[in-house]
């Protein structure tokens, strides 16, 4: 079977182009990651969301470099075709330009990703023209953003002002301005995310950002069911995967406790002539759950434990 064709940024560009929805999901392991390849999604984002939905955080905030390489090299192992971006989380582009290259730098050499992406406006510009500068693809995110989550106030819609719409659309065109290639547009009204781009050269990616967005992100673990916190009012779920998940999982239960499973089509076998040749070279061995014969051993066990053992 040949290898799938890698997906690129100029594939991106000319879905763009030609108008063509973008389709973006999050993976966060192996299977996942296979999983969305197969289904034929564009892009394949190793969220910081991980820290939430598979570490059990209550933020994505303490989420560290070392884990997101962990999990974005299982991604890469899994998925072969999809364009893949790591998530730089909190604290590790923030401080300096440099300190955002070096990390950067790693999620491609060490974590297999094939660009970046981090979080907010015209504060991080200058991160991402170094990070850019140094040959690293960087997709941005304005609008909610979750690493700000205390400043923000919670997890609350952006830009239902006309002056809170501008500053998002300011922080979009400063992003462009410094070298993205597309941003995220998370928790905004829908029209404002329709004029974001509109203004825009490069696609946006919306996350609860209404139809009008270039393409749409989820995160894997809401749209199937199996994050059982908060799910937000955007994410559609297509199944409910963690009920399946909980069905088998106390059929399995059930099953072991009546002694019902395994079944012999889930048993391996043996010959009766060489099980009968077994028996036979073992007949004369100490069998420890015979008690007859561990009592008549005593006497030779008993150096072996001790006096009084």
């Amino acid at each position: 079977m040949s290898r799938p064709r890698k997906t690129t940024i100029l594939d991106l560009q000319t879905k763009h182009q030609k108008g063509e929805p973008i389709t973006m999901i999050t993976a966060y392991d192996f299977p996942s990651a296979r999983l969305a390849d197969e289904a034929g999604l564009d892009i394949i984002l190793v969220g910081d969301s991980l820290g939430m939905v598979v570490l059990g955080y209550e933020s994505t905030v303490p989420v560290t470099m070392d884990e997101m390489l962990h999990h974005c090299r299982a991604v890469a192992r899994g998925a072969k075709r999809a364009f893949l971006v790591g998530d730089m989380p909190f604290g590790s582009y923030e401080v300096s330009p440099e300190e955002a290259v070096r990390n950067a730098v790693r999620f491609l050499k060490e974590g297999h990703m094939d660009a970046v992406k981090l979080e907010g406006g015209q504060e991080m510009a200058d991160q991402v023209a170094a990070i850019v500068r140094a040959g690293i693809p960087v997709m941005g995110h304005v609008g909610l953003t979750p690493q700000s989550i205390s400043a923000l106030g919670g997890y609350r819609v952006q830009g239902r002002t006309a002056a809170q719409a501008r500053k998002l659309l300011d922080d979009a065109l400063a992003l462009q301005e410094a070298g993205c290639f597309s941003i995220v547009l998370e928790a905004i009204p829908d029209r404002v995310a329709r004029e974001i781009t509109r203004a825009l050269d490069i696609p946006t990616i919306g996350i609860g950002a209404g139809p009008h967005t270039s393409g749409q992100v989820l995160v894997f673990h809401d749209m199937l069911g199996l994050f059982e916190g908060f799910v937000p009012r955007f994410c559609k779920q297509y199944a409910r995967v963690g009920e399946i998940i909980r069905q088998a999982l106390e059929a399995y239960r059930e099953e072991v406790e009546q002694r019902r499973y395994p079944a012999p089509e889930h048993t391996y076998t043996i010959s009766d002539e060489e099980f009968a040749a077994f028996t036979s070279a073992i007949s004369t061995s100490t069998r420890p759950s015979d008690a007859s014969e561990a009592q008549d051993d005593g006497a030779q066990m008993g150096p072996l434990y001790g006096p009084g053992q």
